[in-house]
């Protein structure tokens, strides 16, 4: 481990915002909300174009006849776009939900926010899959060819496109508030290469050598804006081990937000 030689870099110009009291909902910067929004629409072209490319795939390629090995090849070819186009869009989605993140008070738009990158795989693929394995154009060779490098293509798109751990406004707001009132800044560190963020900079984890060897140092939404999961469950530890806190402000904390200290608690463990 080395300590106190990696270089600090703080991942926005904004300053660290002081603590309020009521333990306010989170919400996104208007910045935050900006590229969020704009991310979603180069995400919804992406998509369009991939389903435009199924109506092609669909309505002109699979009716060909004699269906040959230069339309077997354009087929193939064209799953490869539809999914590179939709993994596109997928990814610029999930990295607008960590941006401007789904409340779960509504547990249906929840799920379909943070999964119609995966919604929109089995959209673009399934109807081709299926009508590729049903197509009286194509012999038994061509069918087997198609149809498995299809369903390849849709399963890489579906792994990649869905979101595995989902944030959401309570998230993020639990965490802040956790930190607001510990601190007295909504202000947190992490790692380039770790999953999780922490309260203080003197923390082992992310003062361990590294590749990137540079400690990250922004707000909660920052955090997870660079794809960070969550507050370390270790935080309590870490606050009153290295960061400085006794045990009896960690205590102060989790007895004046129970119910946040319950939403991060209740997140998937390290």
């Amino acid at each position: 481990m080395v300590e106190g030689k990696k270089k600090v870099v703080r991942s926005t110009e904004a300053p660290a915002q002081d603590n309020a009291s009521g333990a306010p909902a989170w919400t996104p910067t208007p910045e935050a909300k900006k590229q969020a929004t704009t991310f979603r629409w180069i995400a919804v072209g992406l998509w369009a174009l991939a389903i435009a490319g199924e109506a092609f795939v669909i309505f002109w390629l699979l009716k060909q006849v004699p269906f040959t090995t230069g339309h077997l090849i354009g087929l193939i070819g064209g799953f490869v776009v539809i999914g590179a186009l939709a993994i596109g869009g997928g990814q610029l989605w999930k990295k607008a939900n960590r941006l401007d993140p789904a409340s779960k008070n509504d547990k249906f738009r929840f799920w379909v926010q943070n999964q119609l990158g995966l919604i929109i795989a089995i959209i673009a693929f399934l109807p081709m899959i299926i009508l590729v394995f049903t197509n009286k154009n194509m012999d038994g060779k061509q069918k087997a060819i198609a149809g498995s490098i299809g369903i390849v293509i849709a399963l890489v798109v579906g792994f990649f496109n869905i979101d595995w751990n989902p944030v959401s406004v309570e998230q993020y707001s639990a965490e802040s508030n956790i930190v607001k009132e510990l601190t007295g800044a909504d202000e947190v560190y992490w790692t380039p290469a770790g999953s999780v963020f922490h309260v203080c900079q003197e923390v082992p984890d992310v003062n361990r050598e590294s590749a990137a060897n540079e400690i990250r140092v922004g707000t909660v939404a920052d955090a997870h804006a660079e794809g960070k999961d969550r507050l370390t469950k270790k935080w309590e530890t870490e606050a009153t081990k290295y960061c400085g806190y006794t045990q009896e402000q960690v205590e102060a904390v989790k007895a004046a937000l129970p119910e946040d200290v319950a939403e991060i608690e209740g997140a998937e463990a390290e």
